[in-house]
Formats: structure tokens, C-alpha cells, sequence
């Protein structure tokens, strides 16, 4: 089975930075999109950022757009999203996930103060 664990939240100042990772296990096939989302309870579900793992081809939310950074490992097994100028809107619990399989990960809670 293929599994996804998201790990990196905490506390930071806003304006700070956090970097999350996603590791992949689990026999999978080599072309796929995998992407962050967070959520804040009593709101919708936010797809953050996208990335594709043959080529790198990424896809951003206009709102963390030239702030966070979606990237591949050299292992290809591991998924980072570095968050950069973090704002308090930016706090939620952030998971990732492979949406052609429907799987994905425990979230990790980013909490931003001001």
C-alpha cells in the first residue's frame, strides 16, 4: 500500500519560515502529482501547491504564490514545501496527497502568531 507522511509543522513567528516534508512509501508508479492542502476547521479544504514527480512541473494558490516552494527530493520519494513570509492566514493543518489514488497522509498543524 502506498502511504504519505507529512511531518515539519509547528509555531513560528508570522513572517518566519517552516519547511514541510512528505515521505512516499509504498510501491508506486513513477509519474504522478502529489499536493499539499490544508485545511482550518469550519472552512473549506485549500489545494496549496502541486508538483508533478516526473518533470517537476509545479502549480501554486495565487495567495502563497513567490512565498512557498514545492519540491522533489533527489530520492524522488520525499515531497518539501518550504513556507517562506509566513502570515497568520497561512495557519492551518497542512497534509499532502496523491489525488489520483485518493491517498494521503496524517496532517501536520502549522500554527503562525502575529
Amino acid at each position: 500500500d502506498v502511504q504519505l507522511q507529512a511531518s515539519g509543522g509547528g509555531l513560528v513567528q508570522a513572517g518566519g519560515s517552516l519547511r514541510l516534508s512528505c515521505v512516499v512509501s509504498g510501491f508506486i508508479y513513477d509519474d504522478y502529482v502529489i499536493g499539499w492542502y490544508r485545511q482550518v476547521p469550519g472552512k473549506e479544504r485549500e489545494g496549496v501547491s502541486v508538483i508533478r514527480r516526473s518533470d517537476a512541473i509545479t502549480d501554486y494558490m495565487d495567495s502563497v504564490k513567490g512565498r512557498f516552494t514545492v519540491s522533489i527530493g533527489s530520492a524522488k520519494n520525499t515531497v518539501y514545501l518550504q513556507m517562506n513570509s509566513l502570515k497568520p492566514e497561512d495557519m492551518a493543518v497542512y497534509y499532502c496527497k496523491i489525488p489520483r489514488l485518493g491517498v494521503r497522509g496524517q496532517g501536520t498543524l502549522v500554527t503562525v502568531s502575529s
